[in-house]
């Protein structure tokens, strides 16, 4: 189960000896692929919760629609990666192929759509909040009424044009040619996304940290900086491990990272919890509270500055 070395899980089990005696089953990776799936169970709940509460309960603004999308990334990766598993440990258990090898490649192009998107919004909301603070005039008033959604909508275009051609030069042409459009993939992310979410969200964090100023959403500031250093801590590593293994070197299992990514896109709906949750006293709150905390507080306080900004913001498409 191998597309250029972006598979979940190496290659199922074949029978070791011949007549009617059992192959071998791999327990390390039947455990591991558990682990997983109960990872995977727990961020579809979390990510489940919020999609519900973005769509339904909590006004929506700007940031929400980036929200919207992420979380709906996320549990989309959570939900195909839990569906590799089970394959896998089906393939492991019985010995032979569950899924048709020409199958395989399509299926396994899936996370990496899934796992680019995530980046680029996460860089896209870094940027957003990193302009709200060092021009906050123009994103107050003059910020484009409908800039979330056209942001999101070009992300998606662009992530979906990289995958579908991964998916045309995997599969119709040669080795060489899907390894050049990988890197090139990979190249793009590490030297322009990667960086551009890493210095504006450094940017964001010392203008929080060393300004004055009274009314900053440190919630949401906050929220941003902890997806970032969860992104980069556990979501980098599943980038690095792919780009390495086009030059055929390998540093860690790809079981591992993996899981990591898998971390990575369960970990918010907790982290939006826990922010939201705590004011001077920590305490625990409804997730719907918490969210309404973080996400609705830019609102609250650009109302305080400038009373005709609601018109500007309110709006969700």
């Amino acid at each position: 189960m191998e597309l250029n070395h972006m598979s979940p899980s190496p290659t199922p089990p074949t029978p070791t000896t011949d007549g009617d005696e059992p192959c071998m089953i791999d327990v390390t990776d039947m455990a591991i692929n558990s682990v997983l799936l109960l990872i995977c169970f727990c961020g579809l709940m979390g990510n489940g919760a919020v999609i519900r509460l973005v769509c339904s309960l909590i006004r929506r603004n700007p940031i929400t629609n980036y929200i919207l999308n992420l979380t709906a990334i996320n549990f989309s990766f959570l939900l195909i990666m839990a569906t590799l598993s089970l394959l896998y440990m089906m393939e492991n258990a019985f010995c032979s192929a569950v899924v048709p090898l020409m199958y395989q490649s399509s299926l396994f192009l899936l996370p990496l759509l899934s796992y680019n998107m995530g980046m680029y919004l996460l860089t896209a909301i870094s940027i957003e909040r990193c302009m709200s603070i060092l021009c906050p005039l123009w994103h107050r008033c003059r910020r484009p009424q409908h800039l979330s959604a056209v942001v999101c909508a070009l992300l998606w275009a662009l992530s979906i044009t990289f995958v579908a051609a991964m998916a045309s030069l995997c599969t119709w042409h040669d080795h060489e040619h899907c390894q050049r459009a990988l890197i090139s993939m990979y190249v793009l992310n590490f030297f322009i996304f990667a960086p551009a979410m890493v210095i504006s969200n450094g940017i964001l964090f010392f203008k929080v940290l060393c300004g004055s100023r009274r009314h900053q959403p440190k919630r949401l500031y906050i929220v941003i900086f902890l997806t970032v250093l969860f992104f980069l801590i556990f979501g980098v590593p599943l980038s690095i491990w792919s780009f390495l293994q086009q030059f055929s070197y390998t540093v860690v299992p790809n079981q591992v990272v993996f899981l990591l990514a898998c971390i990575n896109s369960s970990i918010n709906p907790f982290i939006y919890f826990l922010v939201g949750s705590c004011q001077r006293r920590c305490s625990l709150v409804s997730l719907q509270v918490a969210f309404q905390r973080v996400f609705e507080e830019p609102e609250d306080n650009t109302a305080r500055s400038n009373d005709t900004t609601m018109d500007t913001l309110a709006p969700a498409s």
